[in-house]
């Protein structure tokens, strides 16, 4: 499984980037806001930092503007992924993109019709939002389930980038349904590493060296 950081903050991915964690990076103009930098500077940034696939979002709701923006965000660096809503302008635009070369991320989808619909349009990356589901009692992990069996039914290469990433339960069952991506916040990827018996485990073996007096260096 591929790993996306959901975060538009340089020093955040430079941490987990340097782990071997990023496989790829996903921002929109919510996240670039909180940041509080211009959008192309700090997307450009972005793309020299890491190798692989950085999503940024266009702004407007109009398949031709859409289509104007994305080649603009296309010129920053080859791994742009341009990110467009899953509406049916931003259908359009993501066919005309896609047509041209170009990495599109279909975003916002909640329900898998959207999905087929966004791989015949030739999206390269559908981001199913597993948490605002969730948020509105439904069980986002459906979702995923739903697309993954949709999508090899048909053989369609679109990658299920699972989003909307809460917790590492969101992780761990789309990794057991078979997404090929998940994006998510800095703070749930470190928590992958968490586990109460490993701080145990560590605190006796730390308490027995002490008693012996081991030292390594």
């Amino acid at each position: 499984m591929k790993f996306f950081v959901d975060t538009a903050e340089i020093a955040e991915i430079a941490e987990l980037n340097d782990l071997g964690m990023v496989d790829g990076v996903t921002t929109n103009p919510s996240l670039i806001m909180k940041s509080g930098r211009d959008i192309l500077e700090v997307t450009r940034e972005i793309c020299d930092l890491v190798s692989g696939p950085v999503s940024a979002e266009v702004v407007a709701t109009e398949a031709e503007a859409m289509i104007a923006e994305g080649r603009k965000l296309a010129a920053i660096a080859e791994n742009i992924a341009v990110k467009v809503p899953l509406t049916w302008d931003g259908l359009k635009a993501c066919k005309v993109l896609s047509d041209e070369g170009r990495m599109v991320n279909v975003t916002l989808c909640f329900s898998a019709n959207q999905a087929l619909i966004a791989a015949k349009a030739g999206a390269r990356f559908i981001s199913p939002f597993i948490g605002r589901l969730d948020d509105i009692n439904l069980d986002g992990m459906d979702l995923i389930r739903d697309i993954r069996v949709i999508y090899d039914n048909y053989g369609f290469e679109t990658e299920v980038l699972a989003a909307s990433i809460r917790s590492v339960n969101h992780v761990l069952e789309s990794a057991r349904i078979g997404a090929d991506v998940i994006t998510a916040p800095p703070a749930v990827i470190r928590k992958l590493a968490d586990h109460p018996l490993t701080d145990q485990g560590l605190a006796q073996f730390l308490k027995d060296a002490a008693q012996a007096r081991i030292t390594i260096l």
